[in-house]
C-alpha cells in the first residue's frame, strides 16, 4: 500500500470509525465499520488484507473521545456524516409510508410469488413490506402461488415449501395459503359470467394476426361473436379441444384505447404442457396472470396492492374486468426494482437455475447465489434483512440495497453472542507457514489464553497449545522485528522460529507492534470457509470443536462465520465439497 492510499484509508477509516461510534453511542470495533468501509470505497478492497492494521490505531484513538470530541472531529473531518446522522436522528422509525385510505384490523395484503424457484434476495422486500404492515394495521397477509404457467415459467414442486420456509426466515407467517392451480374452476366461472356480461369473446387469430389488427386499432373479426358461440366454443377449450395457440379468450375492452397493450387482452390460452402438481395435471386451459390475480384479489379480499412500476399496465388492464363485475379495485402502491451489490450473478431466479444445473453454483444455498438460502445459511438473520429492505421504502424510482447494509444490521444481531476464535487462512498468494515458539528474553509459555468475548469475562478463556504455530505469511514479521500474538504475548522473529520477548501489552499500546492471530499447528482443525469471493481453506483453533453447528462465532481479523458441519475425529462425511475438512463454515461479513 503506498503512502497516497494509506492517508486516505486513514481519513475514510477515521470518519467511519466516528460516525460508527456516534450512531451507536459506544466505542467503535475495526470489525464493525470495515463492511461500510470497503462497500463505499471499493477501491480499498484489494488491499483488505492491510487495512485493519492501519486503522487499528485510528479505531483506539477514537475510542479514547467522548462524545462531544467525536460530534466536533466529525463536523470537520467529513461535515455531510454528521449531517446524515443528525438527520437520522430526527427521521421517524417508520420508514415506510402510511398506507392509502388504510383502516386498522381491515388491511388484507398478498405475496403473489411464482414458485418457479427459491427466492433470489430483492423477493425478500415484498413478504418483509407485507409482514411489516400487517403488525402495523393489525391486518392480513395473504401468500398466493401464481402456478398458472406450467410452461414458460414452470413451478418447481420444491420452490412452494421453500417460499414459505423464506417467509418464515423474514420473521412472518402468512394467515392463508392458497395455489392457482388449485383454483381452475373458480377462473372457468368467472369466464362464464364474463362471456353471459358480454365481456369476453373467443378468437382464433394467430398472434401475429392480432397484433397487426391491435397496433392498427382495427377490431378482431371475431369480436362480433355471439354470447353463445364464445360460451361452446370457450367450453371447448376446457375440455382441451384445442391445441395450444389455437384459440384464445380475450377480454373485450377499448379498441380504440391510446395503449394497444389494453385493447383486448388475453385472459385464457391453452397449454399442452402438463402442470407439474398431479392435481392440476389434466387442466389444459390456462388464465393469464392478469385475469387470475385480478379474480383472486377481489375473492379474498385484498385492500392493497404493492407491485413493480413496469407492471402498471396490470392495473388497467384488471379494472376492465372490474368494471363488467362491477367491483370495486383495491389501493394499488408502485415500487421500482431492487439493484443488489457486491454479487457476479444476477437477481434472476432462471439464471440461477441454469447456473446451478452447469454445475456452476453447488445449489440454492452456495454463498456465491444471491439468494434467501444462501445468506440464511451464511448466519444473516432475517431480521437483517427484513430491516434493510423496510428502509428503502416505496420509491418508484429503482432503488440500490447495499449489502453492506444488512451486515451491519445482522452484526448488530449477533455481535454480542459470537464467541471469538482464530482461524488462519491457507491461501495460494498468502500461504500458512509453521514455526516453533521457543524461549527468548523469557520462557516462552506452553500456551496462549485470548478471552472467549471482549466484552464477556464471565464466558472465560480459550487456552490455545503454543508450541509449534501457523500464521498466515503476510502477519510474519521480517527477521529481527517483533509481532503480537493474540493472548500470548510478543515474540521476535528469528530466520526459522520466533523467540518470546515478554508479555508487557505496552508495545502493542505504544503502536510499535502488530497483533495477529495464531492457531497450534498440531492442533488445529482442518477447515474450509465458504465465502461469496469462493471458498478458503485454513486451520481453525481446536476449542472451536465445542461450538455447535449453526453457531455463528467471529473469526477475529476475519469476519463473522455460521458453524455449518464438523468432523473432528473424521468419523464422518462432513458436508463439505471435498469430505476432507475437519469443520467446514459459511462467511457472513466483516
Amino acid at each position: 500500500m503506498d503512502d497516497e492510499l494509506r492517508e486516505r484509508v486513514e481519513a475514510a477509516g477515521e470518519a467511519a470509525a466516528l460516525f460508527n461510534a456516534l450512531k451507536h453511542g459506544s466505542d467503535p470495533d475495526v470489525g464493525a465499520i470495515m463492511g461500510p468501509l470497503m462497500g463505499e470505497n471499493p477501491e480499498f478492497r484489494p488491499h483488505g488484507d492491510e487495512i485493519p492494521g492501519v486503522i487499528a490505531p485510528i479505531v483506539a484513538e477514537v475510542g479514547r473521545m467522548d462524545e462531544t470530541e467525536r460530534r466536533d472531529r466529525l463536523e470537520t473531518l467529513a461535515p455531510e456524516r454528521l449531517a446524515e446522522l443528525e438527520a437520522d436522528d430526527e427521521e421517524d422509525d417508520r420508514v415506510l409510508p402510511d398506507l392509502p385510505n388504510a383502516e386498522a384490523g381491515a388491511v388484507v395484503m398478498r405475496a403473489a410469488p411464482n414458485p418457479n424457484g427459491p427466492w433470489h434476495i430483492g423477493h425478500a422486500r415484498m413478504p418483509a413490506v407485507i409482514g411489516t404492515y400487517k403488525e402495523r394495521y393489525d391486518g392480513e397477509f395473504i401468500c398466493r402461488f401464481d402456478d398458472t404457467d406450467p410452461e414458460t415459467k414452470r413451478p418447481d414442486l420444491d420452490a412452494y415449501d421453500a417460499i414459505l420456509e423464506d417467509i418464515e426466515y423474514l420473521g412472518f407467517e402468512a394467515d392463508r395459503v392458497l395455489r392457482a392451480s388449485d383454483r381452475l374452476e373458480t377462473y372457468y366461472e368467472h369466464a362464464r359470467e364474463l362471456i353471459d356480461r358480454g365481456g369476453a369473446y373467443t378468437c382464433s387469430c394467430s398472434g401475429e394476426a392480432f397484433s397487426e389488427l391491435k397496433n392498427d386499432g382495427e377490431p378482431c373479426p371475431h369480436r362480433g361473436k355471439d354470447a353463445e358461440t364464445v360460451r361452446e366454443e370457450f367450453e371447448a377449450m376446457v375440455d382441451g379441444e384445442y391445441d395450444s395457440g389455437e384459440m384464445v379468450l380475450r377480454v373485450r375492452t377499448d379498441i380504440d384505447h391510446k395503449n394497444p397493450a389494453l385493447r383486448d387482452w388475453v385472459a385464457f390460452r391453452m397449454i399442452d404442457t402438463p402442470h407439474p402438481r398431479e392435481a392440476a395435471a389434466e387442466y389444459r386451459c390456462w388464465p393469464m396472470l392478469d385475469f387470475q390475480s385480478g379474480v383472486d384479489d377481489h375473492l379474498t379480499g385484498v385492500t392493497h396492492i404493492i407491485r413493480g412500476i413496469d407492471l402498471q399496465d396490470s392495473a388497467k388492464r384488471q379494472r376492465f374486468v372490474y368494471d363488467y363485475f362491477d367491483w370495486e379495485y383495491p389501493e394499488v402502491l408502485h415500487w421500482g426494482h431492487v439493484q443488489l451489490d457486491e454479487y457476479d450473478v444476477s437477481l434472476s431466479t432462471s439464471t440461477i437455475k441454469e447456473l446451478i444445473e452447469a454445475g456452476d453454483l453447488t445449489g440454492w444455498d452456495d454463498p456465491r447465489a444471491p439468494t434467501i438460502r444462501s445468506v440464511r445459511r451464511r448466519g444473516i438473520r432475517g431480521e437483517a434483512l427484513v430491516e434493510s429492505m423496510t428502509a428503502l421504502g416505496m420509491s418508484t424510482s429503482d432503488v440500490d440495497l447495499a449489502m453492506s447494509s444488512v451486515y451491519a444490521n445482522n452484526r448488530d444481531l449477533v455481535d454480542d453472542g459470537a464467541d471469538r476464535f482464530f482461524l488462519v487462512r491457507d491461501r495460494a498468494d498468502d500461504p500458512a507457514v509453521e514455526l516453533p515458539v521457543v524461549d527468548g528474553d523469557a520462557p516462552a509459555p506452553a500456551a496462549g489464553r485470548p478471552a472467549r468475548h471482549p466484552d464477556h469475562p464471565d464466558r472465560g478463556d480459550r487456552t490455545i497449545p503454543a508450541g509449534r504455530v501457523r500464521l498466515e505469511t503476510s502477519d510474519l514479521p521480517p527477521a529481527g522485528e517483533r509481532v503480537w500474538l493474540k493472548g500470548y504475548g510478543c515474540v521476535r522473529r528469528a530466520e526459522e522460529e520466533l523467540l518470546y520477548v515478554d508479555a508487557d501489552i505496552d508495545v502493542v499500546r505504544d503502536g510499535d507492534v502488530d497483533v495477529v492471530h495464531w492457531v497450534p499447528a498440531a492442533e488445529s482443525l482442518e477447515t474450509l470457509l465458504r465465502t461469496v469471493d469462493g471458498d478458503v481453506r485454513g486451520y481453525a483453533e481446536p476449542e472451536i470443536a465445542d461450538a455447535a453447528v449453526d453457531d455463528v462465532v467471529q473469526f477475529e481479523r476475519i469476519g463473522f462465520a455460521r458453524l455449518d458441519s464438523f468432523d473432528p475425529e473424521g468419523t464422518d462425511e462432513p458436508d463439505g465439497p471435498t469430505g476432507e475438512e475437519d469443520l467446514v463454515a459459511y462467511y457472513a461479513h466483516p
